[in-house]
């Protein structure tokens, strides 16, 4: 199962416009941006994260309630954060 995950931008990359540190659960990952547009987030702002992009911005209501439902279904959450987790788009 694929899954969207909501992600907080922690930081912009300095050197590519295109790439952001995302947090999503206590890992920090890079992800690219640029499905979103140039400008488009900036640290603070919650993304849905799939397979190393940023596919949308989202409230942080929405990414609450997001997440509290991905936790409910146990093993294709943390599938995913594992996967999340040994991931690396730099």
């Amino acid at each position: 199962m694929c899954l969207g995950i909501p992600g907080e931008i922690v930081e912009l990359s300095a050197d590519r416009d295109d790439l952001a540190m995302v947090e999503v659960a206590g890992v920090r990952r890079a992800v690219n941006t640029g499905l979103l547009g140039p400008g488009e987030v900036r640290p603070g702002d919650w993304v849905l994260v799939h397979v190393g992009f940023a596919m949308s911005k989202i409230d942080e209501a929405e990414a609450a309630a997001t997440l509290e439902l991905l936790r409910g279904l146990g093993s294709a959450y943390t599938d995913e954060l594992e996967a999340l987790a040994s991931s690396d788009i730099t």
